[in-house]
């Protein structure tokens, strides 16, 4: 990995100015270890409003700008998911290490594209999936791996929002990489496959919308130890957000949302179901944001989390989840 300049506290450039980055900011400011430095939109007068409110001290009109910032340790980008690769792809080339949000890209591809690149560079790069550092679900990995309920046979899981929504809207606009799947889906396509890994067979069907982009959408994965896992996502309604995983001895209901749990109950066979707290501090995104400040005083190039193998793989399958309900983003 290429020498980095990482101070005693972790110097954060933050790329986007919407709701999502104004979430991580709020957490990035309860850390003492980390520091905010700068902010970069393609907006000058966006970047300024930003800095101002959360009293950032560089402020950006331009993506290319904070990525000369040679005072930034890491940047975190927070733009809509069809912009994720062109600014990833600015910041590395620029030698800056860079949490992105998810879905890492818009195919698998691209997202292979970053990560050589950042391989090739040795830099730091990591998708915000902030489920894979939330320490609720870290919890429940650790049960199964020493067989709290033995061998895991089906995983269930869910997220649904209640539309509707505009059709420029990002949930829905074709050019935006619009659709359940990719925003609401990568959840419980991520959650499945922190559990059991890569499926040997994909089965999907989506209800498709006019803009061309799916609005309710169900998955199925096969597993040749004949575990299977049944994933839906959709924006036609409230759902319950919730996630369960049964197995031979037992089952794990996690509390909605099941992407970033306070607890989650344990029902072992033949004993009382145990319920697990494990509070939440803050918003929740501290942790991820905790976990690329680790790696980058370790000088690793990718989280052991978050690892870029496990981005590439739920890449393959988004992709191929897309083939199977008819979206391109093409």
């Amino acid at each position: 990995m290429s020498e980095q300049s990482i101070s005693q506290r972790t110097r954060w450039g933050i790329l986007a100015t919407g709701g999502i980055a104004t979430a991580f900011v709020q957490d990035l400011k309860t850390m003492p270890d980390a520091e905010i430095v700068a902010v970069g939109s393609r907006s000058a007068e966006s970047a300024r409003a930003f800095a101002g409110k959360h009293d950032i001290p560089r402020a950006y009109g331009s993506w290319r700008e904070l990525a000369d910032d040679a005072d930034v340790d890491v940047v975190y980008v927070a733009t809509p998911h069809s912009a994720h690769y062109a600014a990833t792809r600015i910041l590395l080339e620029a030698g800056r290490a860079v949490l992105c949000e998810k879905p890492f890209t818009l195919d698998l591809s691209t997202t292979v594209e970053l990560i050589d690149l950042a391989r090739d560079r040795g830099l730091f790069l990591m998708e915000a999936m902030w489920m894979r550092c939330n320490p609720s679900v870290l919890r429940v990995v650790e049960l199964i791996r020493d067989g709290a309920v033995g061998e895991v046979t089906s995983v269930h899981a869910d997220f649904g929002v209640v539309g509707p929504f505009e059709p420029g809207h990002r949930m829905r606009a074709r050019e935006l990489g619009g659709g359940a799947l990719l925003d609401l889906g990568v959840y419980p396509v991520s959650f499945a496959h922190l559990i059991l890994g890569m499926p040997e067979h994909v089965r999907a069907w989506a209800k498709i919308g006019p803009e061309g982009t799916d609005e309710n959408t169900g998955i199925i994965f096969g597993y040749e130890s004949g575990a299977l896992a049944a994933l839906t996502s959709g924006m036609l309604g409230q759902t319950t957000l919730g996630a369960t995983i049964s197995g031979t001895k037992g089952r794990i209901v996690l509390d909605p949302p099941f992407f970033r749990p306070d607890r989650f109950t344990l029902h072992r066979e033949g004993a009382e179901a145990e319920v697990v707290d494990v509070p939440r501090d803050g918003l929740g995104y501290r942790y991820e944001a905790a976990e690329v400040q680790r790696c980058l005083r370790a000088g690793l190039a990718e989280s052991p989390l978050v690892p870029h193998a496990a981005t590439i793989q739920v890449m393959e399958l988004l992709d191929e989840i897309r083939e199977q309900i008819g979206v391109s983003y093409e």
